[in-house]
C-alpha cells in the first residue's frame, strides 16, 4: 500500500509542477520518477485523485488537481522526489512567547503534528493552517533554545534573529 501512496503523492507533485496534457505524458513523467505502470492503473489513479483537465495559460488543456492548496502549480521545476524530500519550512519569527512558522502551502499541519507528537521541549502546543503554524512557548524558553529543539522535526530550520 505504501508504494501506491508514494505513487499518488508523486503523481500529485508532477501534475502540480508540469503541464501534462495526455496520459502518455503522465506515464513518461512517472517513469522518470521510477514508477512503471499501465494506462489502466494510471486512469484509476487519476480518477481516485479527482484529476480533471483545464485550459492552461498557454491555451492547451492540461491535467489539474482539485483545488488543494498544497498542489497549486509551481513555477520552478523540480523532480517530484526533490519536492517530497523538503520539510516545507520557510521561516520562523517570534513575538514574546509565541512563534510563527511559515511553510510551503500544505506543509503546516504535518510539521505542527510532528512538533506535538515529538513533545518538543519548550512548546505548550501548536495550531496550524495551510502555510502557517502558531506555536505557544513555555515561559522562560529562549528563542535560540526553541530553534535548537525544533531541529529534531525541522532539520533545515534557520532563525535570522527577528
Amino acid at each position: 500500500m505504501k508504494v501506491k501512496t508514494n505513487r499518488l503523492e508523486t503523481l500529485k507533485m508532477l501534475i502540480s509542477s508540469q503541464e501534462l496534457s495526455s496520459q502518455d505524458e503522465v506515464l513518461q513523467a512517472l517513469d522518470k520518477e521510477g514508477y512503471k505502470l499501465t494506462q489502466a492503473t494510471l486512469s484509476r489513479d487519476l480518477k481516485q485523485l479527482k484529476v480533471a483537465k483545464a485550459a492552461s495559460m498557454s491555451g492547451k488543456y492540461v491535467y489539474v488537481l482539485p483545488n488543494e492548496t498544497m498542489y497549486k502549480r509551481v513555477t520552478t521545476a523540480k523532480s517530484a522526489r526533490e519536492m517530497m524530500l523538503t520539510t516545507g519550512f520557510l521561516s520562523i519569527r517570534f513575538s514574546g512567547q509565541m512563534a510563527v512558522i511559515k511553510t510551503r502551502p500544505g506543509y503546516a499541519s504535518s510539521i505542527a503534528y510532528n512538533i506535538d507528537a515529538y513533545s518538543i521541549s519548550g512548546v505548550i502546543g501548536s495550531i496550524a493552517g495551510a502555510d502557517t503554524i502558531f506555536v505557544a512557548l513555555e515561559s522562560g524558553v529562549s528563542h535560540e533554545k526553541l530553534i535548537e529543539n525544533l531541529g529534531r522535526v525541522i532539520p533545515d530550520i534557520k532563525y535570522d534573529g527577528r
